[in-house]
């Protein structure tokens, strides 16, 4: 087939992900398997997912409804054809401000992040929207709680017990990501697996 393979992995559900160099390998290996196992097997490519932002302290009369016009009408260097917005979900901070999840072309996505966005009388900033998961059981990333099989580990000093059994003052704060990600660091660190400027993310 003249097709350059990657990567080859088998996922925990039991199908098979397979990486190429190009579009044109991708397709080759995708109609070969269609046509050699097509009742057994189906060959199914991976669509790149739309990128995510936040656009911080919007206008408490913004709603999911409104947002996506909202935006559009009010920022005139939008093209509406060339920057759809789809608006995901709302959420408010410790400090009771209101921030918005939208999902975006790449194309918006540029516009969005080198421009101030104009929201009623709001001008507010955008930012990648990156969601990581976390394990709330031994405190580190790419998994839930559910598939753990790690051992119990303190968001904040790294002991073996529960976050809510922490009494662990701010000064004895440890970071278990950063502490298995950056081995040869021997500064201390102060700060815990909640800390969202860790270098380990």
């Amino acid at each position: 087939m003249k097709v350059g393979i990657s990567a080859f992995k088998t996922l925990k559900d039991g199908r098979i992900l397979i990486e190429v160099g190009s579009k044109e390998e991708r397709e080759r290996i995708s109609n070969r398997i269609t046509e050699k196992c097509g009742k057994e097997l189906e060959a199914k490519i991976q669509e790149l997912r739309n990128p995510r932002l936040v656009i911080y302290n919007i206008p408490e009369d913004v709603t999911l409804e409104n947002a996506t016009k909202t935006i559009q009408e009010q920022n005139s260097e939008l093209q509406p054809e060339e920057c759809d917005l789809i608006a995901k979900y709302i959420y408010r901070t410790k400090r009771n401000i209101r921030n918005i999840v939208l999902e975006v072309t790449p194309h918006a996505r540029r516009q969005l992040m080198n421009s101030k966005i104009k929201i009623g009388w709001f001008i507010c900033k955008a930012a990648d929207h990156i969601h990581v998961n976390r394990c709330f059981k031994c405190s580190r990333y790419n998994h839930r709680l559910a598939d753990c099989r790690g051992e119990e580990t303190c968001l904040l000093c790294t002991g073996k017990h529960k976050l809510r059994e922490c009494t662990s003052m701010q000064n004895d704060y440890k970071c278990i990501n950063y502490m298995i990600y950056n081995p040869s660091k021997t500064i201390c660190v102060n700060h815990s697996s909640l800390y969202k400027h860790c270098p380990s993310l």
